[in-house]
């Protein structure tokens, strides 16, 4: 590490960051979404910085807390009051395209290469979703799904890229929004692999999927019974004759290692004009055992066993923990699991800053990575990883703010301490009062 950081120079980190963004831009866009021009007294690259590594990574839990920073950076003093105000539809807004132009600047620099298996495509992606409980007084804007009393949620949906080791895009929803609706299929996924949870099976999604140029993978739900209309391999199956017979029909034994068919299934198209036409599709259907379960996984796709075997299926399609470990980040490390507010652009504003947090730390994990290229990838886990960002991120936080040339005297240290220590509620009595002073 060291030998990599006197080749590179030692505030590589702080020129990547402050690179990826820029403070003309992140000015350019504070005034493009109006939020200086409501707010006059935010600085929006020290406001970005503070937010983005401050609030994400724990360092300061409450809005007060962030207000606090903020004082010291900008070297000025809010009021309570003001502070909460500034949570805006404006700052919703600029800290939304924020986290657009970072995800689209980790994607220039892909972190990760497709393995051979799987040269002959773009990506794979990742769709899924998790759901931020919030206060029941937000039930109308935000309801939450199938809840026997009042209750809110907000469902933010993630298109999760394997190469870019980063979200693609997106979404903040209610939490009864069907998860189909998260996902819009056109031609972006030529060439892509996508990994469909089962709240996306559906097999006119699959064969859109198909028409558009990608691929998928997904488990097969339990209801489904296609037909048999091919044979890829197999093993055992005690010789039945599998052609012409419907999943349902067949019945897996453990020592049925192999199985890997095609099969057709019947649909309907999406209605034109009120009517809806019949369609079928064939799709190959792989089983795989799985000892733990013990139990075989049945999975759907498109892909030619001559790109990848039963297997093969089987692991990539296991690379939907890679979401699931960004949302454990998020929630356990980035504060998205710990919003309090009731203020719905609040609410809104701190998911696209743990979000943004998550952005900054997959820069830095990349810097890092590139300073240790003959260290196995495998290592750096990526909860480790993020383990390991929050506890150094006070560092981080000063190190920008020094490369930007914002100093923090301690005498704006000494006014804020001075502010802040004092009781806001001017007129409450003190059982002290009169005793001494």
């Amino acid at each position: 590490m060291a030998k990599g950081v006197s080749q590179i120079g030692k505030d590589i980190v702080e020129k990547e960051l402050t690179t990826m963004f820029e403070s003309k831009w992140l000015r350019s866009k504070a005034i493009e979404t109006e939020l200086v021009e409501r707010e006059r007294k935010i600085d929006p690259v020290i406001m970005f910085w503070t937010l983005s590594i401050g609030y994400g990574s724990q360092l300061y839990r409450t809005l007060i807390e962030l207000k606090r920073e903020y004082e010291v950076r900008g070297k000025v003093t809010i009021s309570d009051s003001s502070w909460h105000d500034r949570f805006t539809p404006e700052l919703v807004k600029f800290l939304r395209e924020c986290v657009i132009h970072g995800i689209e600047q980790i994607s220039q620099e892909p972190s990760r290469i497709l393995g051979k298996r799987l040269a002959s495509f773009r990506d794979v992606m990742i769709q899924d979703s998790t759901i931020i409980r919030l206060h029941e007084s937000l039930a109308d804007k935000w309801p939450a799904t199938r809840s026997k009393k009042v209750a809110a949620g907000v469902k933010v949906a993630f298109l999760t890229s394997a190469v870019a080791n980063s979200p693609k895009s997106i979404s903040i929803l209610p939490e009864n929004t069907s998860e189909m609706k998260t996902l819009k299929i056109g031609p972006w996924v030529k060439d892509i692999i996508l990994l469909i949870d089962l709240g996306f099976y559906k097999y006119q999604l699959f064969s859109r999927i198909v028409e558009n140029g990608g691929s998928f993978v997904s488990r097969v739900k339990s209801n489904s019974n296609p037909l048999i209309v091919g044979i890829n391999q197999v093993g055992n199956c005690r010789g039945i004759d599998l052609m012409g017979k419907h999943l349902k029909d067949i019945k897996l034994e453990k020592s049925d290692a192999i199985f890997d068919i095609n099969v057709e299934v019947s649909f309907d198209r999406r209605s034109y004009r009120g009517e809806s036409k019949k369609d079928t599709k064939m799709f190959r259907l792989v089983a795989v055992y799985n000892p733990e379960a013990e139990e075989h996984h049945l999975y759907l796709t498109n892909i030619s066993p001559s790109i990848l075997n039963a297997s093969d299926i089987a692991a990539v399609y296991a690379a939907r923990w890679e979401v699931e470990l960004i949302f454990k980040e998020l929630k356990s490390r980035y504060e998205l699991d710990h919003i309090r507010t009731k203020s719905p652009y609040a609410i809104e504003a701190l998911i696209w800053i743990s979000i943004l947090t998550l952005l900054v730390s997959r820069k830095v994990y990349s810097i890092v990575r590139k300073l240790n290229p003959d260290a196995m990838m495998v290592r750096f886990t990526q909860l480790r990883w993020s383990n390991i960002f929050v506890q150094n991120s006070s560092r981080l936080l000063s190190a920008i703010m020094e490369h930007l040339g914002i100093e923090q005297d301690f005498f704006t240290v000494l006014n804020v301490y001075s502010s802040e220590a004092l009781d806001p509620h001017v007129n409450r009595e003190r059982f002290r009062e009169g005793l001494w002073s």
